[in-house]
């Protein structure tokens, strides 16, 4: 790894895509992508140990947070929220494959994090401040079904 000079430093975090089941669009921010595996702890009532054995359990995907600009006429987001909400059938079809690369100098994925099924369970709009000369950032987070490491390909 040392002797790399492309692997010699982390890779930085500003530079990354995300496509919404085709589309792309621009975001600040992207959390969340996270995921952990519960640990199922038991013991047997006959066991001489006085301790609990341990083994993996279910995996718990937390909900990923997108943040980007408020721009003028552009309600994406709530329509998508929307569009989930709705009772009605073929509510699956708005769930959505979503994909995340971190890029590299010559934009090319290095790290690329597939996300399953996809769905808005929150739309917070900016918060408004008469002192401040900030831009207006809105987020959506997201519920999933899954969430995959992928390494792109050298």
């Amino acid at each position: 790894m040392a002797d790399d000079p492309k692997k010699a430093y982390p890779l930085p975090k500003f530079h990354f895509q995300l496509d919404w089941g085709g589309t792309r669009i621009g975001f600040t921010e992207v959390s969340g992508l996270d995921f952990e595996t519960k640990v199922i702890e038991y013991r047997e009532g006959s066991s001489p140990l006085f301790n609990k054995g341990k083994q993996p359990g279910l995996t718990e995907y937390k909900n990923i947070t997108l943040k980007r600009g408020t721009f003028d006429g552009d309600f994406e987001f709530f329509e998508q929220w929307k569009k989930t909400m709705m009772f009605q059938e073929g509510k699956e079809k708005f769930r959505r494959d979503v994909t995340i690369r971190l890029l590299n100098e010559e934009h090319q994925p290095v790290i690329s994090w597939s996300v399953a099924k996809a769905w808005p369970t929150k739309v917070t709009s900016t918060d408004l401040k008469a002192d401040a000369s900030e831009i207006a950032i809105e987020s959506m987070e997201l519920a999933h079904e899954g969430l995959t490491i992928v390494e792109a390909k050298k």
